[in-house]
């Protein structure tokens, strides 16, 4: 059954979009068989290359926002400097209006490239899932571990010695699990499809010595997965590490240029892709330590660096499948990057902010005659009046009260030694000595 997760989807985002993308993995994989090229390797290019292209659009705005952020960069920080250190309420909001309609007038939401980059982030995870475990999605491939792993599940011992291999070294947490112990028929098979998917040749020959009465089973699935993973004469199953290492030690030049390759290519593709992104400053301009752009870019500049070398670095240890789905990605992300720059070079900048600044007043116009803001309108104006009438009857109250008092006191009906006589009598003397 395509999409049957091998390892427990936690995710409430990524897992439904590994889903979908799954099914397009799938499909692809699928038309590769049909057409007698069943390689995993090609099929992970294939599947990077459908997925960046559905990516486009919002890369595309992403792209833009960085070039008209750096255009709209000098405007925002004069707003910045002109209410800096202002705290009251009235300055924070004719900041926040500025600032409103500054993004307004280059036509990009004051969120920026977040929006694109937190509808991108769970397909990219998703993709991540995919490619790391392709049995999970791909019905051909995982049809390709049977009987194996029926038979596996039904021998003495066998989950004990596949403990010990280096492949199931992130799963020895699914042989304690209630689901194993239990019995559970797909937990036990999807646990050795995990650890066989992620199984090296040298693995592979360990479990043929060690069940000799699976001999059978065990060629027929490694020789299915071998035809798979054989991509350009590398086995994409096993790490640049792996290779290097089985290179030197039986003396294989081209395995050994196919181990350095994998990572340097990797490192050196994603190098490629940082060079090619939009810069929004100059980059040998100092930075301002008040300007949040300047900042924010400086920080990225740090990452573009370190990005190729922890791919490189990741790349060794990692399956080369890994290694052959960053490459093409990175590959397909430069040609974007490419074209999208040449686009948007051709863009008259100027011509779209004036165009902006005339819909944004448009706008403005629109909902300033709007019933809603009537409505609103109306509602302040009742509240006004209603504070008025509350006030002139409130200030009659006091004079009605002030009255009163003065007729008690005129007619002597009061207290000699109340508050209100010694009130009186302090007026009274007021009143003489005014006269005199």
């Amino acid at each position: 059954m395509i999409g049957v997760l091998l390892t427990k989807d936690t995710g409430k985002i990524v897992g439904p979009v590994a889903w979908l993308l799954g099914h397009i993995m799938n499909g692809i994989f699928s038309v590769l068989n049909a057409i007698g090229i069943p390689n995993i390797g090609l099929a992970i290019i294939i599947f990077t290359i459908v997925i960046y292209l559905l990516l486009l659009p919002l890369t595309y705005k992403q792209q833009k926002f960085s070039k008209l952020q750096a255009k709209m960069s000098p405007e925002l920080k004069a707003i910045q400097d002109k209410y800096k250190g202002k705290k009251d309420n009235d300055s924070m909001l004719a900041m926040q209006a500025e600032t409103k309609e500054l993004y307004a007038k280059y036509g990009v939401s004051q969120t920026g490239s977040c929006l694109q980059l937190i509808i991108q982030m769970p397909i990219l995870f998703a993709l991540y899932r995919v490619i790391n475990n392709i049995p999970a999605y791909v019905t051909i491939v995982r049809n390709a571990f049977y009987p194996l792993v029926e038979e596996l599940r039904n021998t003495e011992g066998a989950a004990e010695f596949f403990q010990t291999l280096k492949s199931a070294t992130t799963f020895t947490s699914k042989f304690t699990a209630e689901e194993f112990t239990s019995g559970n028929v797909e937990f036990i098979e999807n646990t050795y499809i995990d650890i066989l998917n992620k199984t090296s040749t040298s693995d592979w020959a360990n479990i043929s010595e060690h069940f000799t009465n699976l001999s059978s089973s065990i060629d027929k699935t490694h020789t299915a997965l071998n035809t798979f993973n054989s991509f350009l004469g590398l086995n994409i199953a096993d790490s640049p590490m792996y290779m290097i290492q089985t290179a030197f030690a039986n003396r294989q030049f081209l395995l050994l240029v196919g181990g350095v390759l994998v990572p340097a290519l990797a490192a050196f593709t994603q190098w490629v892709n940082t060079k090619l992104m939009p810069q929004n400053t100059d980059p040998n301009a100092k930075i301002d330590p008040n300007d949040p752009a300047a900042q924010m870019q400086q920080s990225m500049k740090t990452m573009n660096i370190m990005m190729p070398i922890m791919s490189a670095f990741f790349c060794l240890s990692l399956p080369a499948g890994m290694g052959v789905y960053w490459i093409a990605g990175a590959v397909v992300r430069s040609i974007q990057q490419i074209v999208i720059n040449r686009h948007i070079d051709k863009t008259d900048i100027d011509a779209e902010i004036a165009k902006n600044t005339e819909k944004y007043k448009k706008k403005m116009e629109k909902m300033k005659s709007s019933p809603q803001m009537n409505m609103y309108a109306n509602m302040s104006t009742r509240n006004i009046s209603s504070v008025a009438k509350k006030e002139a009857v409130a200030s009659v109250d006091v004079e009605k009260k002030v009255a009163k008092s003065r007729e008690v006191y005129e007619k002597n009906n009061i207290r000699k030694d109340s508050l209100l006589a010694k009130a009186n009598m302090v007026k009274d003397y007021n009143e003489n000595y005014t006269k005199e």
